[in-house]
């Protein structure tokens, strides 16, 4: 008999994990990650067969608690991509030193 799963418990943030961002629990599969490929028009069907340590479970969720709190990540994702393009720009710049 197969036993319920508490959605509650599929998004973890861990400092010291990913930055502390919201990740699918027990993988470093971040939301964003989640949401970005959906955005690149990706289906959760097609994301599990690229990941299938995941559940589809999971990966809803992900999506569940993006749309959840997307105010705040919206915000968050924002900071994440500037910093990289920061550290992609100083990384070329030094490479062409």
């Amino acid at each position: 008999m197969q036993t319920l799963t508490d959605i509650g418990t599929l998004i973890v943030c861990t400092t010291g994990t990913c930055g502390g961002r919201p990740r699918i629990a027990g993988t470093r599969i971040t939301v964003q990650y989640i949401i970005n490929e959906i955005r690149a028009g990706v289906t959760p069907e097609e994301i599990l067969e690229n990941k299938p340590h995941l559940t589809l479970g999971a990966i809803y969720a992900a999506i569940a608690h993006y749309y959840a709190n997307k105010e705040l990540l919206d915000v968050e994702f924002a900071a994440y991509n500037q910093e990289c393009a920061r550290l992609e720009a100083e990384y070329l710049a030094g490479r062409r030193s």
